[in-house]
């Protein structure tokens, strides 16, 4: 009964509501704000997790303008269905580089956080040129006018300069071949030899299958074949068993 007393006092006192609700909103933005000043802490570095390199990059770009991220999460939850479904849970780390990062809740398609490696570069081309031609269910458009636009490469060093201010690690060297780094990453007789050396495990070969030219499809499946692939999961122990 008093706190209905006061709840009625609180209503009808406008000077006292909106000090209560000074003080709720303060309250709450110190519990979202003051995180972020421990947010290096907070995201724990896992071993394996690199920049993508200047193509990989670039087929991100593709990817998030052509809309790939609405209907496809990059977030696997740790639970026991989705775990079995698509591969570990996500980690932080693994979205540390992302800007924006591809976390979501929408799954009109699968999540795509683990599919690379799954499919071979000749599917992922088919699945984007006629995506009922290898899953006849699916109610995705067509992509297939991507391996007919030639990649935009020209100054890409720009690209990983403005990531790198945002906390991306790029180096000088990174960004000054970022545009030959493209060009070698997408051929499959090139000397991949320096890109390995700065961008561990990358792939160098021809992801679209028409060597003659560097196509935005050729971005884009290299983006997706290193989506998951960064880390090795074996040396990864969940949360629960690290507390047993």
């Amino acid at each position: 009964m008093a706190m209905l007393q006061f709840h009625k006092k609180l209503e009808r006192n406008i000077t006292l509501l909106a000090v209560a609700t000074l003080i709720t909103v303060a309250i709450g933005g110190i519990v979202e704000i003051a995180p972020l000043f421990y947010i290096d802490q907070t995201i724990e570095r896992v071993q394996g997790v690199r920049p993508l390199t200047p193509l990989e990059q670039a087929g991100r770009d593709v990817y998030v303008r052509e809309g790939c991220y609405t209907c496809h999460s990059q977030m696997i939850r740790p639970f026991r269905d989705e775990v079995e479904r698509y591969g570990h849970y996500s980690l932080a780390a693994e979205s540390m580089y992302d800007h924006p990062f591809q976390w979501g809740s929408e799954r009109t398609g699968p999540d795509l956080a683990r599919v690379g490696g799954r499919y071979s570069d000749e599917w992922h081309a088919q699945h984007l040129t006629d995506p009922r031609s290898v899953v006849p269910e699916s109610i995705m458009p067509k992509y297939g006018f991507l391996a007919d636009r030639d990649l935009d490469s020209a100054g890409y060093g720009a690209n990983l300069a403005a990531l790198s201010d945002v906390g991306v690690p790029y180096s000088k060297e990174d960004i000054a071949k970022a545009d030959s780094d493209i060009q070698v990453q997408a051929r499959a007789d090139s000397d991949a030899a320096d890109l390995e050396r700065r961008y561990p495990d990358a792939k160098a070969r021809d992801y679209d299958g028409n060597p003659n030219r560097v196509t935005e499809m050729d971005a884009l499946v290299a983006y997706l074949q290193q989506l998951g692939t960064h880390v090795d999961f074996r040396k990864v122990q969940p949360q629960e068993e690290d507390q047993r």
